[in-house]
């Protein structure tokens, strides 16, 4: 059946930040692949990556990490600006960073730290980081879906230009990696459900069931054009018949399908374990997602998304703990699957051709307040960038003695994403119409990062 329903996904940061309601198509499936997830299938990748493809994976820190308690520490400053953790060294002189981070030190001549980021938006918008704009201006496609329309890299097959695999869950990233203008065929594949992780055919979807669910989605097409007004069925009509292929002849089902992975590979990824505090509350760490990430674009996906994680550390609630218990638990788990990934990468030889960027929507005050946390700091924080051919073993930018402000040239998230166009070889100068048939830019500010590039 066909089912139309307004889906709100619950779940909220500190500032009850709501999560829109969508109208979505559900109920009908092809083998276990929703119909949603195949509007958003844009087909044209790789089993294997060329010396012309590059990729970036985007991790997400959702809510914002504390930069003075990661890679911008400030030991001389006062107690209550330095807080709890101590610097350690690195593999690279003057690299100091969070003693939570043993891994990282170890392997810091293999990524580059950006110290002087600073974004516009003071709340949880992930429009910013997926656009590189702020909520007060005009909606842009997300970094993606650009990619998707945009990137001319070598590809054969059937698989996905552009993963998000946090979109599945969380409403809000679903918003802000919308394709808009760029074109609905150029959103997001979501995976949605074990069965469409793996893009398999489910046990009890046996080939003739899933013929059949063919022959009824094409008897479908004069209602489904009747009811679309955002050119979503064309998008679907274009893809439908390589995401039936992608289901039935598994040329891209194995680049989501973890369990192929050797168990001394799936055990460096997990090595921290699987479980956090957030708020004295036990959470999930993502660490699969890591690696699903390092298998799509091994495979030859473009761009990868992904969340990991709980970073919104007010710490206001009475049996919140403080911002340093969490982190006791939350850094080792990202510095084990970080370091996984980078090094896995290098070991593959995908280093050159893959970006590895970390960041949130902003940094964390300077000053612990009252209850033990860090309230948001979009005047400073940090990024890390790994791989893709950029320049590795430093950190670019600096802010000052209280890690308030940048002292150097500040870049924003625009420089950000103009960055990832260049390890993409895309041009932010390109435009594209809008709804009104008008080019826009990419980017406004088209400037990567210098010290990177």
């Amino acid at each position: 059946m066909l089912t139309f329903f307004n889906g709100k996904s619950g779940g909220r940061f500190c500032d009850g930040v709501s999560r829109r309601s969508f109208l979505k198509l559900g109920g009908l499936s092809l083998g276990g692949l929703a119909l949603t997830d195949l509007l958003r299938l844009r087909a044209s990748g790789a089993t294997l990556p060329t010396r012309s493809a590059k990729s970036v994976i985007m991790i997400v820190l959702g809510g914002g990490p504390s930069h003075i308690d990661t890679y911008d520490m400030k030991p001389d400053a006062p107690s209550e600006i330095r807080g709890e953790f101590n610097p350690i060294k690195s593999k690279v002189p003057g690299m100091e960073m969070c003693e939570l981070l043993p891994l990282q030190a170890k392997i810091a001549d293999q990524f580059s730290v950006l110290r002087s980021a600073t974004w516009t938006e003071p709340d949880h918008q992930r429009i910013e980081i997926f656009t590189g704009f702020g909520k007060k201006q005009p909606r842009r496609p997300s970094f993606g879906s650009l990619v998707s329309r945009m990137y001319k890299g070598a590809r054969e097959g059937n698989i996905p230009r552009f993963v998000s695999l946090s979109g599945e869950y969380n409403q809000e990233i679903t918003e802000a990696e919308a394709p808009l203008y760029a074109g609905a065929k150029y959103g997001s594949f979501t995976p949605r459900g074990e069965g469409v992780q793996n893009l398999s055919v489910q046990k009890s979807v046996d080939l003739s069931r899933l013929n059949n669910r063919r022959e009824l989605l094409g008897a479908m097409d004069d209602l489904r054009r009747s009811v679309d007004k955002a050119g979503e069925m064309g998008a679907f009509d274009a893809y439908q018949a390589q995401a039936y292929d992608m289901i039935t002849s598994g040329r891209a089902r194995e680049a989501f399908d973890v369990s192929k992975e050797p168990e001394s590979a799936v055990n460096r990824y997990k090595a921290a374990g699987s479980e956090f505090y957030y708020s004295r509350n036990k959470s999930f760490w993502d660490w699969q997602s890591f690696l699903r990430a390092r298998r799509l674009v091994e495979a030859g996906v473009p761009f990868v998304s992904m969340q990991v994680g709980s970073w919104d550390h007010h710490c206001g609630g009475a049996n919140d703990g403080s911002l340093f218990e969490s982190y006791r638990t939350l850094l080792p788990r990202y510095d084990a699957s970080l370091t996984a990934l980078i090094t896995d990468l290098r070991e593959r030889g995908l280093d050159k051709d893959v970006c590895v960027v970390v960041w949130g929507e902003f940094g964390r005050t300077p000053r612990v307040n009252k209850t033990g946390g860090r309230d948001h700091w979009p005047g400073a924080g940090s990024v890390l960038f790994a791989g893709g051919g950029l320049k590795m073993g430093q950190y670019a930018g600096a802010t000052n003695a209280h890690g308030e402000a940048p002292t150097t040239r500040a870049y924003g998230p625009q420089n950000i994403l103009a960055t990832l166009y260049h390890v993409l070889g895309i041009n932010p100068s390109a435009t594209i119409p809008d709804t009104g048939g008008r080019p826009v830019y990419l980017l406004d500010d088209r400037e990567p990062v210098a010290e990177l590039v």
